[in-house]
């Protein structure tokens, strides 16, 4: 029996990498395609387009492995079936059962990989991901350069006489008036520091006049910093079971749960399912494996769609009872009936 099983799950191997393998690389394309759409606004290196892409390699395996798993699992049994292997193996008195034995450890395994990355890895990277994005999309906003208009800087009118091969900016001139005064500051030198999402102007060597109806006042500096001129609203990660019990975003996070928490589980719960489509008797069926399928896999996701918005948490329980309860009776109809 044991021999058995290890020539199963060799043969799901095979099959799974040939079909996991392309699945992903295709998520890949498309992700990396999206990606070059945000180089029209904010400027990534290669290294950080590298960062953003293992960043929602997470996400990509959540949604490619159970279809693998589906998919390769099915065809591993047709297989079998094809070449009079399963006929032979129910002719020694092999039962059903035994075939689902083989699937289920590798369906537990990657069930609890499924799950420890939505629940533990989703929360990190998402908002790594987020956090990054906006960081980028506000440095941005600080692109200046020396030219015979002015910038918005903030609430400064900033205006850059020439730019230095170090990065920097000379004889630099900000304006910043209010109802009370008004504010007129130059410096022979300015550098943008990005201080942990904060970005502040420091200014080197200059002067900076106030001047209002009551009073003029006059300084010299050596250094001088404008901070908090712009500051990029990054989202707060704490924890992974912060994350899930944010109160901010109860509805949201409940959405989130039920519909990951089916995804991950997707590869146990279809375990009847990959034995009534891929066990077949060649000579007596003309199998349409492929088209059950696409027709089990579009069932179960447009289930867990269609129940959790009037249902919302509760379509875990509805769907496992229901989902298994009819795969179940499929299976003893057309496997344990028959074989």
């Amino acid at each position: 029996m044991k021999i058995l099983k290890k020539y199963i799950r060799d043969s799901l191997s095979i099959i799974f990498l040939s079909i996991f393998l392309p699945l992903f690389s295709i998520a890949s394309i498309v992700f990396l395609i999206k990606l070059a759409t945000y180089t029209a606004v904010i400027q990534l290196s290669l290294w950080e387009m590298a960062k953003l892409y293992f960043f929602i390699v997470p996400e990509l395996l959540f949604y490619t492995l159970p279809i693998s798993f589906f998919v390769a699992s099915t065809l591993t049994l047709f297989k079998l079936s094809n070449d009079n292997e399963i006929v032979v193996l129910f002719a020694l008195g092999i039962r059903p059962k035994l075939i689902l034995r083989a699937l289920f450890k590798p369906a537990l395994f990657l069930s609890i990989i499924l799950l420890i990355n939505f629940f533990v890895l989703f929360p990190h990277t998402k908002i790594m991901s987020k956090n990054f994005i906006i960081y980028k999309k506000s440095e941005a906003k600080f692109n200046i350069s020396a030219s015979e208009f002015g910038h918005k800087f903030g609430d400064w009118l900033l205006y850059i006489g020439k730019e230095n091969l170090d990065e920097t900016y000379g004889d630099v001139i900000l304006f910043n008036k209010n109802k009370e005064e008004e504010v007129l500051i130059g410096a022979k030198k300015a550098e943008i520091i990005n201080d942990s999402g904060i970005l502040r102007l420091k200014l080197t060597t200059g002067e900076g006049y106030s001047y209002s109806e009551e009073k003029f006042t006059q300084i010299d500096f050596e250094n001088m910093y404008i901070n908090d001129i712009m500051q990029a609203d990054l989202y707060e990660y704490k924890s992974t079971i912060g994350f899930w019990l944010d109160k901010n975003f109860r509805d949201r996070r409940i959405k989130m749960f039920t519909l990951d928490f089916l995804f991950s589980i997707f590869p146990l719960m279809s375990l009847f399912l990959i034995a009534s489509i891929g066990i077949v008797h060649v000579r007596h069926q003309k199998a349409k494996v492929y088209l059950y399928l696409f027709l089990g896999i579009l069932a179960y996701y447009a289930l867990i769609l269609g129940l959790e918005g009037p249902l919302s948490f509760y379509t875990i329980p509805v769907l496992l009872i229901g989902w298994l309860s009819a795969t179940y009776i499929l299976y003893k109809k057309t496997i344990v009936a028959k074989f």
